[in-house]
């Protein structure tokens, strides 16, 4: 359990694990979403309140101007003591907003001099500046200084009867309320974000954990196939992905049990092909021993069949060499380019003497000339099979028809014969090694049952592809399709 663990923490570090990844990208987009959220309502916050400070106190200045105006606080004084009493009214007004805003209120006249400054530092000073000046031309500007934290606004005092500016109020005020809020808001969001980074990693270790269940339990259905528990195909649909990776296994899984299969019956078929000749000679040689005084001429008649099944033993082992040799795929392949009229003619005269004791006519079509790239050898012995079966398995006074054909990719041989046929529900097996469509015939003749095992493997070899035809009774034919340039690398088909 620790090892697994320890392989498991080893594999997150290195980020081959998929349960990190899935973490580490959780982890990632939750962070910078809560970053982002964060810093969001900061900045909306500060400009949203920033508008309303400005809107508010713009509000309030407005109220004064209008006392202002009403008050005649820009023209000159008739009545003493009713001049002193507003303005001391007004006074008071400017000196509440300085203070409830912590800042600064200045009444600049149309001569731009200041006729009140709540700081009482600049009255009776002129000021030009590029503001006032606009805003002595009817426009309302604010500007918020965020580094030096204060908010600066120019408001003009504007005349309701001739509708001339005849004033304006320059105004400064402090941010730090603001200020203070964003601070507090900000310690809470760290702590809220703080919360949220310790719930998103248990999240994401979650989530990446259920997420990859499915893979574990593939994982798991494949280690008790492999330690020979079960050999059931799997399931496992969580996902289309764990889908495509049981269904790959489910068919090598099958492929796996089809070889296994295929590897039992092959044992088993060589056990009994091998063990019948033996069978047959052991029981000659009992039957030679117990009779004393057997004549000469009954000691040859046995020994001439102890011989046959020698010889029949003998050919098994040979094609069953031969087949071995075809199966190993890392075989490399005697390649050279061959003249294929001049192979098939060869291959016919060799054969010829066969067909003329079964009575069979041989005849070769060459329609062109073909000059392939492949292995002079297997591909004699894969046709040399297809033809000897086709003379063998033929009737009396029956044909043996070899056409050669061409095109710019491929060449093909066709081998068609007036034979017994295959039945159709045995063309699926006939590739099988040791399959016989008919074995007591097959017996007769001479036949291993590996013979076109072999012509399969080679065609197969020379990544070409062979098909059958048949019919019972009326005879077979069987069409080799191979490149005219090998390619390695490649795959043949066989149908």
């Amino acid at each position: 359990m620790a090892k697994k663990i320890f392989s498991e923490l080893k594999q997150l570090i290195s980020l081959r694990s998929l349960r990190a990844r899935i973490c580490i990208i959780i982890l990632v987009a939750g962070v910078f979403s809560s970053v982002f959220m964060r810093y969001g309502i900061l900045d909306n916050y500060e400009e949203l309140a920033v508008e309303n400070r400005i809107a508010t106190v713009s509000n309030q200045l407005m109220i004064v101007g209008n006392h202002l105006l009403s008050n005649s606080y820009f023209t000159i004084k008739t009545d003493e003591r009713n001049y002193s009493s507003s303005r001391a009214v007004i006074n008071a007004e400017l000196e509440t907003i300085s203070n409830l805003y912590e800042g600064r209120v200045m009444i600049i006249n149309a001569a731009l001099k200041v006729v009140k400054d709540t700081y009482g530092i600049s009255e009776g000073k002129t000021i030009i500046s590029e503001e006032v000046i606009r805003c002595f031309q009817g426009e309302t500007m604010s500007h918020y200084d965020k580094e030096h934290g204060y908010i600066e606004m120019t408001t003009p005092i504007i005349d309701t009867v001739s509708g001339t500016v005849v004033g304006v109020m320059l105004t400064s005020i402090s941010n730090d309320a603001i200020m203070a809020t964003m601070e507090e808001l900000n310690r809470k969001a760290v702590i809220l974000g703080n919360l949220m980074l310790v719930g998103i990693v248990a999240f994401s270790v979650l989530l990446s954990s259920m997420l990859a269940r499915p893979f574990d339990k593939v994982a798991d259905a494949i280690n008790e196939v492999k330690a020979g528990y079960s050999d059931e195909t799997i399931s496992v649909p969580n996902y289309v992905e764990t889908e495509y990776i049981v269904d790959a296994f489910n068919q090598l899984l099958k492929r796996m049990k089809a070889l296994d299969d295929s590897r039992q019956d092959f044992v088993a078929n060589v056990s009994h092909e091998l063990k019948t000749p033996m069978t047959s000679i052991k029981v000659l040689a009992d039957s030679l021993l117990v009779q004393e005084n057997a004549p000469a001429e009954l000691y040859r008649e046995f020994m001439e069949d102890i011989v046959s099944e020698i010889d029949r033993e003998n050919q098994i082992i040979t094609d069953l060499l031969a087949l071995v040799k075809m199966d190993k795929k890392a075989q490399e392949l005697n390649i050279a380019s061959v003249n294929i009229n001049d192979l098939t003619e060869l291959i016919l005269r060799r054969l010829r003497p066969i067909a003329r004791k079964k009575d069979v006519e041989l005849v070769f079509e060459s329609m062109r000339t073909v000059v392939a790239e492949v292995d002079e050898v297997k591909l004699t012995l894969a046709m040399t099979n297809l033809v000897e079966n086709a003379i063998k398995y033929n009737k009396e006074h029956g044909w043996v028809r070899v056409k050669l054909d061409a095109d710019h990719q491929s060449f093909s041989v066709a081998v068609s014969d007036s034979g017994l046929g295959i039945p159709e529900d045995s063309l699926a097996h006939i590739y099988e090694r040791f399959y016989r469509v008919d074995k007591s015939h097959s017996r007769e003749i001479g036949g291993t049952g590996l013979g076109l095992a072999i012509t399969k493997s080679a065609v197969l070899m020379h990544r070409g592809s062979i098909t059958v035809t048949s019919e019972e009774g009326k005879g077979s034919r069987f069409v080799v399709k191979i490149p005219l340039t090998y390619i390695a690398g490649g795959g043949g088909q066989t149908a």
